[in-house]
């Protein structure tokens, strides 16, 4: 007997001594890669030039979508992804560094031109390419040229390459303007087979951010309202772009009856109907686009063959190491709204009720703040969120400081609830805003659960005990939530209506949940006025009396740890770099990552009574 305790207590002791080693092995590896990680980053960043040569091209190459806010990403998330040359889920670009860049670029006299290679980017709202247009426009003043060189272009990606003075495609490329969409997937017919009951509670017959769950196509009424909006941002798009290349607003081919005889008349060549179409100035390999820059530049030792000084590293290069300290002037504070409203703590690019109010308050109690600028780049969320950070936007008016709401791409629903009460209301021409309308949704599996022979039963000592997604909801309770879903909206009109001085039931009419545009919703008394964010600075100073001020970014202060770890691992991706093992995905992991997000937008939601002022039909693609 004590042999066989014995032999029982070896093996335990045997198996714990070989766990212990492999975790204290694991931990020391670990240990050495983060450490010969940061003395080869240490290494580079030291031996790596800090300077731009003479007679360079500033390259921008940019990868992401443009924002006003980037999400926060963890330092260890970003770490690994760029160590393992994985892109991150969502990359982003701040275009207000972006046009930061390109104007110091402008009078860098290192800088002798500018090269637009704009494969990586994505969207982020005509609002944002039109800021970043600007600059283009304005970095051309300096006599320096700006040239765009793609494989492909697409139609956020052409917007900004059609103010190069020269725009080339490669032969092998391709180009096509596709205009605006909104296709969304409906899963009604889905749900029913599941037997899934989806308790729909909302007002306004325009408000369809629900529809996907109700139907198995687009209303009538959606239909309406989203061909209206999306044709006048079209027809903005199409006037910037026809404006820039010096063309005329014809020349889109919207229908097949003009796109295919043109398309024949180049034998299916989509580089060249680009260039017969006018669309480009000239097809040109990437050897063929090298040497036109060496005898523009002069050649230089290097694989690109001329000087060039990439996007990151030029901003890097003109952003200070240490923040430098404030200076004495009164101060237009500028607070960014962006991403869904949800309620309570959120992380930078996503609205919280209380991190945002915590923002505004911040300002508030500011003795140098003299206005705010609450910039909204938001389609809405908690309808209990919105309202508590509006009430700090009322709070900062009793202070005596006015505040003025900037719209970017999107300021509806919720997104225009926070910018109701603001003294002046300033959207971009393409802003979409209104969807002034409440939802609320509930989805509860029990004849999903009965299907498969499982059943929930019990008592309660109300009749209000017990609800659960295994469980129906009562006739009461559903009347209960529309009745709140209903005083919701009322509490919404009533709001517009005291803010923009109209009656409740003038408010009702362009509510309903419809959306509109920021030059449909000037016409309609839902904004003061167009412009951007400098004209929204300009108002409030104006507002505050201000003549002499500096702007401050009221922003969320970074904790010791997070600081630590951002500095401790910037910069030691580098020894990694050029491992590629991001994953391929296939056409129907698309299709599930696409299903995957229209659940998320809505698993995400967490207001305390489920009643959410949110457009999800606001995006286009």
């Amino acid at each position: 007997m004590s042999e066989k305790k014995s032999w029982t207590k070896s093996f335990f002791i045997g198996s714990w001594n070989v766990i212990n080693f492999t975790r204290k092995f694991v931990l020391n590896l670990i240990f050495f890669i983060i450490l010969i990680a940061v003395l080869v980053g240490i290494s580079n960043s030291s031996g790596e030039k800090s300077t731009v040569d003479k007679s360079s091209a500033l390259v921008l190459n940019l990868t992401g979508n443009l924002v006003i806010e980037k999400q926060y990403v963890e330092p260890a998330a970003k770490f690994a992804a760029e160590a393992f040359g994985q892109a991150t889920d969502n990359p982003e670009i701040l275009v207000r560094d972006l046009v930061k860049v390109i104007n110091n670029a402008k009078e860098d006299k290192r800088i002798e031109a500018l090269v637009l290679q704009l494969g990586g980017l994505g969207g982020g709202g005509l609002d944002k390419m039109r800021l970043v247009a600007a600059a283009l426009v304005d970095f051309k003043t300096s006599g320096k040229p700006i040239y765009a060189m793609g494989d492909y272009y697409g139609q956020n990606q052409y917007y900004l390459a059609a103010h190069a003075d020269n725009l080339y495609l490669n032969p092998m490329g391709a180009m096509i303007i596709e205009g605006y969409g909104r296709y969304r997937m409906y899963y009604k017919e889905g749900l029913e087979k599941l037997r899934a009951s989806v308790n729909v509670f909302k007002v306004g017959k325009f408000k369809s951010a629900v529809e996907p769950f109700l139907r198995d196509d687009m209303s009538p009424e959606a239909r309406l309202a989203n061909e209206t909006w999306m044709n006048e941002l079209w027809a903005q798009y199409k006037s910037d772009v026809a404006i820039a290349r010096n063309m005329d607003i014809s020349n889109f081919d919207e229908k097949m009856e003009q796109l295919l005889p043109k398309f024949e008349s180049v034998n299916g060549d989509f580089a060249e109907y680009a260039l017969q179409n006018g669309w480009v100035d000239g097809l040109r390999s990437r050897n063929e686009f090298r040497e036109e820059m060496v005898a523009l530049l002069g050649e230089a030792d290097n694989k690109q063959g001329y000087n060039t000084v990439g996007y990151q590293k030029y901003l890097g290069l003109i952003t200070p190491k240490i923040a430098l300290p404030e200076s004495s002037k009164d101060k237009v504070a500028i607070v960014i709204a962006k991403g869904t409203i949800l309620d309570g703590t959120q992380k930078p690019g996503t609205i919280g009720g209380d991190s945002t109010a915590a923002l505004l308050r911040a300002a508030r109690l500011d003795d140098k703040v003299k206005a705010v600028v609450l910039q909204v780049d938001s389609g809405g969320g908690s309808a209990f969120a919105s309202e508590v950070i509006r009430k700090e936007i009322d709070l900062i008016k009793a202070a005596g400081k006015p505040v003025v709401a900037s719209m970017a791409t999107y300021a509806a629903s919720g997104g225009y609830w926070i910018s109701a009460s603001a003294d002046e209301i300033i959207a971009e021409p393409s802003t979409v805003t209104g969807s002034i309308g409440i939802f609320g949704m509930m989805t509860t599996f029990e004849r999903t659960l009965e299907y498969v022979g499982v059943r929930t039963d019990g008592v309660g000592t109300t009749e209000l005990a017990g609800m659960s997604p295994t469980r129906a909801l009562s006739p009461g309770i559903k009347q209960i939530i529309q009745m709140n879903i209903e005083r919701g909206y009322e509490r919404f009109i009533n709001l517009v209506a005291t803010e923009r001085g109209m009656t409740a039931d003038a408010v009702d009419k362009i509510a309903q949940g419809r959306v509109w545009i920021g030059t449909q919703a000037l016409e309609l008394g839902l904004v003061d006025k167009l412009g951007n964010l400098q004209d929204a600075i300009e108002s409030a100073a104006a507002l505050a009396e201000l003549e002499d001020y500096d702007i401050k970014y009221i922003v969320k202060t970074l904790s010791d740890k997070e600081l630590f770890w951002q500095s401790f691992l910037a910069g030691t991706a580098s020894m990694f770099s050029g491992l590629d093992i991001e994953p391929k995905t296939s056409a129907f992991q698309e299709i599930l990552a696409r299903v995957d997000a229209d659940l998320k937008q809505f698993t995400q939601l967490n207001d305390p009574l489920a009643t959410y002022a949110m457009c999800i039909e606001c995006q286009v693609e």
